[in-house]
């Protein structure tokens, strides 16, 4: 009985992958791309108020760089894997098993992956890059380590 229920388990979860991936398009990079300007234009406020008020520029940096983490670690889970510039530009994060964006995706997406980055010099970001170009699910290096995937929220 037990294993029958993992059965149903199982083969429920792989139709719900199928429907993140097929129904779904899969962002490109240059919408990618937009989000993170877009995500990364909030930020300006905070240095041009640091600045307005003689906040040094390590303090500000400290700072700045802070709430950027937290929010590229919060936002995602708190708002179903939503950034403001996905949501703006119609893309999410979905991870491929059909489960719901946690703490540990975007720990690993982003925490792990920016390791990885600056390990290798920036050397893997320059091929992330060119796996959302070529992929065919358009999934980049920190996609695969967190197993998840931007998507166009309409379907096809």
């Amino acid at each position: 009985m037990q294993l029958e229920a993992k059965k149903v388990l199982y083969e429920h979860t792989i139709r719900k992958v199928e429907y993140n991936m097929n129904e779904h398009k899969a962002a490109g990079f240059w919408i990618r791309l937009g989000a993170i300007i877009i995500d990364g234009l909030l930020l300006i406020p905070f240095y041009l108020l640091f600045m307005i008020i003689g906040v040094s520029d390590i303090a500000t940096e400290v700072f700045v760089n802070s709430i950027n983490l937290l929010y590229y670690l919060l936002i995602p889970v708190i708002w179903s894997g939503f950034t403001v510039g996905k949501k703006v530009l119609g893309i999410r994060i979905v991870r491929t098993d059909g489960k719901e964006i946690g703490i540990s995706t975007t720990l690993k997406r982003y925490i792990l992956a920016s390791l990885v980055y600056i390990i290798t010099l920036g050397l893997t970001l320059i091929i992330s890059a060119f796996m959302i170009a070529f992929r065919k699910d358009k999934r980049s290096l920190h996609d695969l380590i967190a197993g998840t995937q931007i998507i166009y929220t309409s379907k096809n």
